[in-house]
This record gives C-alpha cells, sequence and structure tokens, in this order.
C-alpha cells in the first residue's frame, strides 16, 4: 500500500482521481451496452461518481475553511 498522504488536500485529490477513473470507465460502459437493463445500470453508477465528486469538492471547501472565532 502507498505511504499515507501528507494533508488532506492530497487525499482529496487521490480520491477524486479514483473517482474520475470510475465515471470514465462507466460512461464508456453507458456508451457501449445495448441492453436497456444494463444501460440503465451503468447510468445509476455515472450519476453515483458524478454525485460522489460533487460532494468531494464541497467537503473539500467546507475542511478547508478556518474557523472563526466568534462562531
Amino acid at each position: 500500500m502507498d505511504a499515507p498522504p501528507a494533508d488532506l488536500t492530497s487525499v482529496f485529490h487521490r480520491l477524486n482521481n479514483q473517482l474520475g477513473i470510475i465515471l470514465a470507465n462507466a460512461e464508456l460502459l453507458e456508451a457501449r451496452l445495448t441492453e436497456e437493463g444494463q444501460r440503465a445500470r451503468a447510468s445509476q453508477v455515472v450519476s453515483g461518481a458524478l454525485e460522489a465528486i460533487s460532494t468531494i469538492q464541497q467537503l473539500h471547501t467546507l475542511v478547508g475553511q478556518r474557523p472563526s472565532a466568534d462562531r
């Protein structure tokens, strides 16, 4: 297994890269499949990967915010 990342930014980057791989492969499957049920499942993976990427971006933004003294 790889050495642990030095900071959260690198963790987010690695996770985003892995989700990008999942997304790309799901899009390829979706485009190539001819049976409607299989295409629907591939489409669900595409949607899930896009949602996960968006969630990672939101989480990265939230974690990157410094807590304010007056909160």
